[in-house]
């Protein structure tokens, strides 16, 4: 199994480097590094890369396949962050439902979408639920 001591990184494109900016921080994100063509972000631990690349927005997303996110494994994380997103009226791509109820893999789940359309999914799954 691998080690948790790694930092993930991901690079999306956007479309404006400042309306990215202001809904990442808003999301709670730390701004790390900012250039004419890019920002980065400390995603909650992990590394999030946008670069300003209009041509490959899409504008008209779908949950599956193309998302991104976090999934915690404790709930009152996952419920600061959907209340953050709630009180700093986020775009909400899909509200909190929650899936699988009483099964193996049951799960809530939410999706925001940021300003050049990329979906953001957070999801939370209950102790002895999580499925790899």
């Amino acid at each position: 199994m691998w080690e948790t001591n790694k930092i993930f990184h991901l690079a999306i494109p956007c479309q404006d480097l400042e309306a990215t900016i202001d809904f990442y921080e808003k999301l709670g994100c730390k701004l790390v590094r900012k250039s004419h063509d890019k920002v980065a972000f400390n995603f909650f631990g992990d590394q999030l890369v946008c670069h300003l690349n209009p041509d490959k927005i899409d504008f008209e997303p779908k949950m599956y396949s193309r998302h991104y996110g976090l999934t915690f494994l404790d709930r009152e994380d996952f419920n600061q962050v959907l209340a953050n997103a709630e009180e700093r009226n986020l775009l909400f791509f899909k509200d909190a439902m929650v899936h699988h109820q009483g099964k193996q893999g049951e799960h809530i789940n939410f999706f925001l979408t940021d300003p050049s359309n990329n979906l953001l999914e957070f999801r939370y799954f209950p102790e002895g639920s999580l499925a790899y």
